[in-house]
């Protein structure tokens, strides 16, 4: 298998998918959707969609009709997150994935608007997936996910506790924590719909849940170490950028040696869950692999 080329026809397929379900530019409401659609083409690696695809097919799913509006819905939530951490009330960039920030072309309103926007979209979006799918029992169960795991005991809750950490010295367990909730949460909602829509176990549920807990783990990091080691020209966003918000990472706690070994940890645990399993994706398995030696 070219991993390369799989990949480039996944994302492909992803931002096909994604695209497809973007509200069309009208209305005198015309402004935020622009500044929404420019959020979400902005750019990216569409890993939650692809890993909540690949998941889905792990345990035998095959109606694309009735994975792709939750594929579309958590690249949304996810753009969500983005466009409001750039926010200059959060991290005050002023680039993401390249390009110049939601705020920085529509104004600092539009968007807060454009990310309000795209959360609520996003639920609007998964709901067609009833429409599809035979069971509408695991959609909901589907639903129920993607409505926790975002929110306040979730991705929302770990950036609360993220900025309200900003210049205060934190213990390992508070930062891991921190990152189980802001980052591992979205993955983790990815591949647990992928499993629910495709008619995993309860069991399975939960083994999926933490392997992509610690995907999420090791991807922040990596993403903490590529602060430090990368380009603004390779990443396609600032570096050094946790140096000058003060925020405590890894690498910080840790050092840049250990940190990587960090990565590398997480990632086995994940995959020894994924091989226990007896299913086989050889492209999932890869993909996660591919995560700790990502550049950008």
């Amino acid at each position: 298998m070219d991993f390369k080329e799989e990949l480039e026809k996944r994302v492909a397929y992803a931002e096909k998918v994604i695209y497809s379900y973007l509200p069309k530019e009208e209305g005198y409401q015309k402004k935020v959707i622009e500044a929404m659609n420019y959020s979400v083409k902005a750019g990216g690696k569409r890993l939650r969609p692809i890993l909540m695809w690949e998941t889905y097919q792990l345990f035998g799913g095959t109606v694309r009709e009735t994975i792709e509006p939750f594929m579309a819905a958590i690249e949304m939530i996810h753009t969500y997150s983005l466009v409001h951490d750039d926010l200059p009330a959060m991290d005050n960039d002023e680039y993401r994935r390249g390009k110049k920030t939601t705020h920085v072309v529509y104004g600092e309103a539009m968007g807060i608007l454009a990310g309000d926007g795209l959360l609520n979209f996003a639920f609007e979006t998964a709901c067609r997936s009833f429409s599809h799918n035979t069971d509408g029992d695991t959609t909901v169960e589907a639903l129920q996910v993607l409505t926790r795991k975002p929110g306040i005991y979730g991705m929302l809750g770990g950036q609360v506790i993220d900025v309200e950490s900003v210049n205060q010295e934190i213990t390992m367990e508070k930062l891991e924590i921190i990152h189980k909730l802001k980052t591992s949460a979205l993955i983790e909602a990815s591949m647990m719909i992928g499993a629910i829509l495709a008619g995993a176990s309860e069991e399975e549920i939960k083994e999926i849940e933490f392997a992509a807990r610690q995907i999420g783990l090791a991807f922040q990091i990596q993403d903490d170490i590529l602060d430090v080691t990368s380009t603004m020209e390779v990443l396609g966003k600032p570096i050094h950028s946790d140096e000058k918000n003060n925020k405590t990472t890894y690498v910080t706690l840790i050092g840049l040696s250990k940190a990587k070994e960090q990565v590398a940890d997480y990632t086995k645990q994940a995959m020894d869950i994924i091989k226990k399993s007896g299913r086989k994706n050889e492209f999932l398995e890869r993909l996660i692999i591919e995560l700790i030696s990502r550049k950008k």
